[in-house]
C-alpha cells in the first residue's frame, strides 16, 4: 500500500520501556534511577494484595500504598489519592494495573509533577500516552500534558499471565481500538501507521492463541507486545468518533470503558469506511480479511466478548442523549458527524447487530 509522504510531523515522546518475562524485579531500581526515594504504590482495591508484593519489592524505597483506584478516575477519587501522597512525603508513584490505576497516577502528577512508573497488567496502552481522563458531575473530560507520561514502563507478561479470558479479550480489543483510529488520525504519520497496523496484527494473533493453554504464554507476550505499539499510537496522534463515543458512553453512563470499546469498534469503523478506505484495508490486513470493521465483530464474538451496550445496562432510552453528548463537543473525525447515522450506529450497538456501511 502506497504511503503519503507529502507532508507530516512526527514528535516523539520520550519514555524508557523494560519489555521481557520477570523485568519486575528492576523495580527498585528504576525509582532510585529517576532520583526517588519513597514511592507511592496505586492499584485498585481488587488488586490490593498484588499492590502490597510491589510495596514489599521496594523495600526503603516504598512509602506505602493506595488502593483507590476507579474507573474513569472520579475526581473525588482524584483527590483522595493526591492528598494521600502529599501525606506519606511520596517523590514518586508506581501504578500496577490498567487503565484506572494509570489514570490515576497521571490525576496526581496533573498537579504535583510527580514522576510515574507504570506497571501495566492489561493491555489497555494508558501507559504510553501523555493522555489524562477525569469524570466531574457524569461527564467525562480528557486532555494532553506531557507531566502525566509515565517515565518508565515496566512491561512484564508475567503479570499479565493471570488476568482472566473474559478481561483480557476486552482489554485487548481495547488497544486495537487505539491503533485503529490512529490509522486514520488527522496528525497521523507513516511511523505511526507502521505501528498502528504491526501493534494490530500482534494483538489479534495474540488474542486467538490465548485459546491455546499450550501456547498460552507466547500469546501473552504477544498481546503485550502490541499493547506498547497500540498504546504508542494513542500517545502520539489524535483520536476521533470511537473514542468519544466511548467516553460519552463510559463518563456519561457509567459503562465498563474495555467492554465498551469492543462492543463500539466495529460500528465507529463502518461509519468511517467511506471516508478512510486506506486505514480500513491496513487493519482488514492485519487481521487477514477484506471486511476490518466485520472482521473486529466476527473476532469479538469468536472469542465469546460481550456485543450489544444493552448487555453492560445501557438502556434505550438513554441512547437519543448519548448521541446529543457526543454531537455537542466532537472530537475531529474523517467522516462528518451525521446526527440520524450516528443515531443509527449506537442502536447497533445496543442491539448487538452486525456493522453496516452507511
Amino acid at each position: 500500500m502506497e504511503v503519503d509522504l507529502t507532508q507530516f510531523t512526527y514528535a516523539a515522546h520520550a519514555a524508557r520501556v523494560i519489555f521481557g518475562r520477570g523485568c519486575l524485579s528492576s523495580l527498585p531500581a528504576e525509582v532510585e534511577a529517576l532520583g526517588a526515594r519513597r514511592a507511592i504504590v496505586l492499584c485498585t482495591p481488587m488488586q490490593r494484595a498484588e499492590g502490597e508484593r510491589i510495596v514489599d519489592l521496594l523495600g526503603p524505597f516504598g512509602a506505602g500504598l493506595h488502593d483507590g483506584a476507579q474507573m474513569h478516575v472520579p475526581i473525588e477519587s482524584a483527590r483522595e489519592a493526591r492528598a494521600v501522597a502529599a501525606r506519606l512525603g511520596a517523590d514518586c508513584a508506581v501504578a500496577i494495573g490498567g487503565g484506572s490505576t494509570i489514570g490515576l497516577g497521571k490525576a496526581i502528577a496533573l498537579e504535583s509533577a510527580l514522576p510515574i512508573i507504570a506497571v501495566p497488567t492489561t493491555y489497555a496502552g494508558s501507559e504510553m500516552t501523555p493522555i489524562y481522563g477525569m469524570t466531574e458531575n457524569g461527564l467525562k473530560t480528557t486532555g494532553k500534558d506531557s507531566r502525566v507520561l509515565p517515565r518508565t514502563v515496566l512491561y512484564d507478561p508475567d503479570l499479565a499471565d493471570s488476568l482472566p479470558l473474559p478481561l483480557s479479550f476486552v482489554s485487548g480489543m481495547n488497544a486495537i481500538a487505539h491503533a485503529a483510529e490512529g490509522l486514520y488520525a488527522r496528525d497521523g504519520n507513516p511511523v505511526m501507521s507502521l505501528m498502528a497496523e504491526e501493534g494490530i496484527r500482534a494483538m489479534a494473533s495474540g488474542l486467538k492463541g490465548l485459546a491455546d493453554p499450550a501456547g498460552m504464554k507466547n500469546a501473552r507476550t504477544q498481546c503485550l507486545y502490541g499493547a506498547w505499539l497500540c498504546g504508542t499510537v494513542l500517545g502520539h496522534v489524535g483520536m476521533a468518533l470511537h473514542h468519544k463515543l466511548c467516553h460519552t458512553l463510559g463518563g456519561s453512563f457509567n459503562l465498563p470503558h474495555a467492554e465498551t470499546h469492543t462492543i463500539i469498534l466495529p460500528h465507529a469503523l463502518a461509519y468511517n469506511a467511506c471516508a478512510a478506505p486506506d486505514a480500513l484495508a491496513r487493519i482488514g490486513r492485519a487481521i487477514d480479511t477484506e471486511d476490518a470493521p466485520r472482521g473486529l465483530y466476527d473476532l469479538a464474538g469468536a472469542l465469546g466478548a460481550p456485543m450489544a451496550l444493552r448487555d453492560l445496562g445501557m438502556k434505550e432510552g438513554d441512547l437519543e442523549r448519548a448521541c446529543h453528548i457526543a454531537l455537542s463537543n466532537p472530537y475531529w473525525n474523517p467522516r462528518p458527524l451525521e446526527a440520524e447515522a450516528l443515531q443509527a450506529l449506537l442502536r447497533r450497538a445496543w442491539e448487538g447487530a452486525p456493522p453496516e456501511r452507511d
